[in-house]
């Protein structure tokens, strides 16, 4: 790694993963790993869901920007998972590109259900139908990772190590 400050930052959509290859990004690269929910949650003393149900989306995109700002303003080389709707905010749009590196990982509608399917700490999707509620959500999100992504990258059917490499190439890192 060059001694400049590089911030390598992850977005996409839940279940695509962000986290796990975020992590293993960070080992191959030597650096340290935040994931932005989990800085929410620690701080918050509390989990998302519990955020939503008292706070309400906005209160929870309010600490999300606030989190954003603050590891993006680290003055040292980190990997950034960050949580799917943080790109909402124009704000935290320009702060993802003028600040970081980042990379849109994608996976197909049928994968994100796959991985998403039984897990209970995704507020919006406790619905009776998690796909109506993710292919709107990828309607709406998808246009703003693209418009800020350095590079694309498909995590489909393929290994979270392989992945990581592969970022490493794309971003000559």
């Amino acid at each position: 790694m060059p001694d400049e400050v590089v911030r390598v930052i992850l977005v996409g959509p839940m279940g695509v993963g962000k986290t796990t290859i975020g992590k293993i990004l960070a080992d191959e690269l030597h650096l340290p790993f935040f994931d932005s929910d989990k800085e929410i949650e620690s701080r918050a003393g509390a989990d998302i869901p519990w955020i939503f149900d008292v706070e309400g989306e906005r209160g929870f995109r309010e600490r999300e920007s606030r989190i954003l700002d603050e590891l993006t303003s680290l003055n040292e080389s980190i990997v950034l998972a960050t949580g799917g709707g943080i790109v909402l905010s124009p704000d935290n749009r320009k702060r993802l590109i003028s600040r970081g590196r980042v990379v849109y990982l994608t996976a197909s509608l049928k994968h994100l259900l796959q991985r998403t399917s039984r897990d209970k700490k995704r507020p919006l999707l406790q619905t009776d139908n998690p796909a109506k509620v993710l292919e709107a959500v990828l309607e709406i999100r998808d246009p703003l990772y693209r418009e800020i992504a350095e590079v694309i990258v498909s995590t489909e059917n393929k290994n979270p190590k392989h992945v990581a490499k592969e970022i490493i190439h794309l971003l000559d890192i």
